[in-house]
């Protein structure tokens, strides 16, 4: 898994996400929270062909980053759990590693609109959030 041993904190990862998306243009950009701890931003940017804007959401799925992770770490023989010390290291990696990913990927998409290789829809619209659900998530309900 790419990025498995980031020490970047997630908190640097989502400003420095915040600031390439600032400078392609993004016209707003919010944080969601769960439990805590962000698990999605949203963005808002316009949309060349219309001229509207779009809002862009972008979840950090860190339980399924975790769910991976947790298999590489060792228990202890005859444990069926990890000490909470190891758990909390699990999860703060899972959280680095799932948003420098997310952080990636939206570097690679913004260079290859820039490059005019593909359109902001064209690599943004699983993404395309109508205040509840996603473009994919509406999809996937109407098979």
């Amino acid at each position: 898994m790419k990025n498995y041993t980031s020490s970047v904190p997630v908190d640097m990862t989502i400003a420095r996400i915040e600031k390439v998306l600032a400078k392609f243009g993004a016209t707003g950009v919010a944080k969601s929270y769960k439990s805590g701890e962000i698990d999605s931003l949203q963005f808002s940017i316009i949309e060349p062909m219309s001229g509207k804007g779009v809002i862009i959401h972008l979840p950090a799925k860190v339980v399924a980053v975790r769910m991976i992770l947790a298999k590489g770490v060792r228990r202890p023989r005859g444990e069926t759990r990890y000490s909470r010390s190891t758990e909390d290291r699990i999860n703060d990696q899972a959280a680095r590693t799932a948003w420098k990913i997310i952080q990636d990927w939206v570097e690679v998409q913004l260079s290859l609109i820039e490059m005019g290789q593909a359109e902001i829809l064209q690599v943004f619209l699983p993404y395309v959030w109508n205040g509840e659900k996603t473009y994919y998530e509406l999809a996937k309900e109407q098979k």
